[in-house]
Parts: C-alpha cells; structure tokens; sequence
C-alpha cells in the first residue's frame, strides 16, 4: 500500500500536471470504485483543478466550487499518467480523469477491488473521511509519546494505525522500529521517555529520508513504479537477508494480512518473536534465541 513518501511523491507530480487545469471528463471502467452518489460525479466534469493534497494515505483533488474528489489507493492501487496521444494503461484501469494535456488513470492490479473514489462537496464531507491520525512531524515527543499509548497497542499496530498516526503503514513501520532498535511487539504504553524520544527521531529521519529518496530516484517523471519494496531498505521485504547494521538474518512474523520483518540482534536482544504458524510447527525444536540459527 502506498505510504506517506509514496503519497507525497504522487502529490508533488499532480500538483506539478494539474494545478489550474479543467478537468474535462471521466470515465469509470468499475461500478465498485465509486462509493458516493451525491453530488454525482458528472458534476465534476469542467471544474478546475485548485490543489492536490494527502489526507492519511488518500489522495485528495480539491476543484473549484469546494468539491474533492478522493482516491484511496489501498494495497494495488496505483496512479499512472499519459500525455495526450499515448496509450493507456489497459485492463487494470478503473478510473480515467481527462485534462487537455493528458490523462490521469487510476489502476489496480490483482482481482480484488479495493481502491476507492469518493466525490464530496465541502470541508466537513472532506474531514469525515479522515480516520483522525496526526502527522508525526507535527508532534514534539511528549505528544508524541501520549499517542503511543493510546489503546495499549503494540509499536508496530500503533504506528500503523490510522486512527493514531497518519500515513504510516507496514513497510515504513519496519523501517522505523529497525532504526529505533525497538521490538515491533513491545508496547506503546511501555516505553521510558529514551525509547519515546529514540522511536520518534526514528519516525521523522526515515519518512524524510525516503520521500526525498524517492523523490530523487523519480525525477521528473511520473512515478509509475511504486512499491511496498526496495533493495535499499533494511530489514522491510528482506526475510532472510543480512541486517545491514548487525548482519544477522531478518525475520519475519506473518499474521492475517499482514507482517513484520526484524533484526532480532537490533531489536529484541537476540531473542526471536514467535511465528504462531512456525512455533506450532516446530514446537520445542522452534528457536529462542538468533544464535541458534546462526
């Protein structure tokens, strides 16, 4: 799913093809993208652009008159642009959004339908589809640290929870904890003020980092290739792979749709979190410590 540096990479390219540009037709290829009925979607038809914004990990096209139109990318879901005369993307299009110069589409891949399209009219339509998470890069570390603990969630479910913190999801919670040196298990509700302070520093220096690397390894061009994964991260989609500070293997705890990957030596102190599926597998022969499997 596309993240807070992936969000804001798409947001500064809209902003950069869009601005002050009328929006002149579009064309949905799947009923189950548009989830409002009023106002109805014809009506943006011929509204000028006047800002692209993130609202959590939704896209938001503000047009003329205080309508918005809002795109939720969910896991498959990606944006992909095409000057005028190009061809367009094919059978995984669900939406198209027609400009003079060229053409915005909205894709997703796979067979499940997640992605979403809301058209509202004002402010209050506009803030009733925010889930309340606030942007760690507004919070000092006491605030910070208060938000941790809210519902006694663990690190990793607190981070990514959009009702907590806003735009963080699986992939850029790894990347945090790991450069925290903070267990994705322990508990907000536990952290000394060190860890709280370590853990936010960690948060502000990695989504930082990786918009502007992200930024940088885009360009000019549309980003077409976004990912949950990249080569250069440390231990997020590297199951296996050496940690790049302490060169053990990542771990990886799989549970309902989701994961996540660790450094046991970085983060837990050698000892290895329990993989429901793997502990009731191996029982006793199921490792404690990373030393054994070295």
């Amino acid at each position: 799913m596309p993240e807070l540096p992936d969000i804001a990479i798409y947001v500064d390219h809209l902003q950069r093809r869009l601005l002050g540009q009328t929006l002149r037709g579009i064309a949905l290829t799947s009923p189950f993208l548009l989830r409002t009925v009023e106002p109805p979607l014809a009506d943006a038809n011929g509204r000028r652009i006047e800002g692209v914004r993130r609202l959590g990990k939704r896209l938001v096209l503000a047009l003329a008159g205080d309508y918005f139109i809002v795109l939720h990318l969910m896991i498959a879901g990606r944006l992909r642009w095409r000057d005028s005369g190009d061809k367009a993307p094919g059978k995984i299009t669900l939406a198209s959004f027609r400009f003079d110069h060229g053409t915005l589409y909205l894709t997703e891949a796979g067979t499940k339908r997640r992605a979403s399209l809301h058209y509202v009219a004002g402010e209050a339509a506009l803030a009733a589809l925010d889930p309340g998470g606030i942007d760690i890069e507004t919070l000092d570390v006491a605030a910070f640290a208060q938000r941790m603990a809210l519902g006694n969630h663990t690190l990793k479910r607190a981070l990514t929870d959009p009702r907590i913190f806003s735009g963080i999801g699986n992939s850029y919670s790894d990347e945090i904890l790991h450069r925290a040196q903070l267990s994705p298990f322990a508990l907000g509700a536990k952290l000394s003020a060190a860890e709280a302070a370590r853990l936010h520093a960690a948060a502000l220096a990695v989504l930082q980092e990786w918009t502007q690397r992200l930024g940088a390894k885009t360009g000019a061009a549309f980003p077409e290739t976004v990912t949950a994964f990249h080569d250069e991260m440390a231990v997020h989609g590297r199951y296996g792979k050496p940690c790049p500070v302490c060169g053990a293997p990542v771990q990886r705890i799989v549970y309902a749709d989701n994961e996540a990957n660790y450094c046991a030596r970085c983060q837990t102190g050698g000892k290895l979190l329990a993989d429901r599926a793997l502990s009731r597998l191996l029982h006793d022969s199921w490792p404690k410590d990373i030393d054994q499997l070295l």
